[in-house]
């Protein structure tokens, strides 16, 4: 027997003045409240500045598409997070990713990545979610490949979906059967 969500979605017509604010701009850019802002509503604040950065990594930043997608499913394998690795390896294998890649990201192995940037991502989201400062060597790799921005950008994602992933799990939300 699943376990129960544990999202407490606020009925429209309870939202505060600030949360019915957010939620009206949230609906507007992005046609629908996704689940992670369902958590992070309950916080109007944070939900907009939430916004605001996953807006930026995932259509403003330096990154490709692949490349964003590739690091979401780096994390979401580092938490666990069935939910959005599901979805977005769903997203990979689209933009042209073999499966292969996903199981040996599953397996604790390096993958075979022939584009140098992408290969470049996953070695430095590898070292930032080790102890310590990581390679000299990969970090300078992904300087040369990636410039400054995209070390950010690769960091930030990290951090950013690193909150969704925790947040889907926290609340047992349910990998979405069209997902599977």
């Amino acid at each position: 027997m699943a376990e129960p969500v544990r999202i407490k979605e606020i009925p429209e017509n309870e939202l505060s003045a600030e949360q019915a604010k957010v939620f009206k701009d949230l609906v507007a850019g992005r046609g629908r409240l996704l689940t992670p802002y369902k958590i992070w509503i309950h916080s109007p604040r944070l939900a907009a500045a939430l916004e605001t950065i996953g807006t930026f990594l995932n259509k403003g930043s330096s990154l490709t598409e692949r490349e964003v997608e590739l690091t979401i499913c780096i994390i979401a394998n580092h938490w666990k997070g069935d939910y959005v690795w599901t979805v977005h390896v769903r997203m990979c294998r689209d933009l042209g990713f073999a499966q292969s890649v996903f199981d040996a990201i599953q397996a604790g192995q390096p993958p075979v990545l022939d584009n140098e940037r992408e290969r470049a991502v996953y070695e430095l989201a590898t070292i930032a979610m080790q102890p310590g400062g990581g390679s000299d060597e990969v970090f300078a790799s992904a300087e040369k490949l990636l410039g400054r921005s995209g070390i950010a950008e690769v960091v930030a994602l990290l951090g950013y979906y690193s909150s969704v992933v925790m947040g889907m799990k926290l609340h047992r939300v349910p990998v979405p059967a069209a997902a599977k």
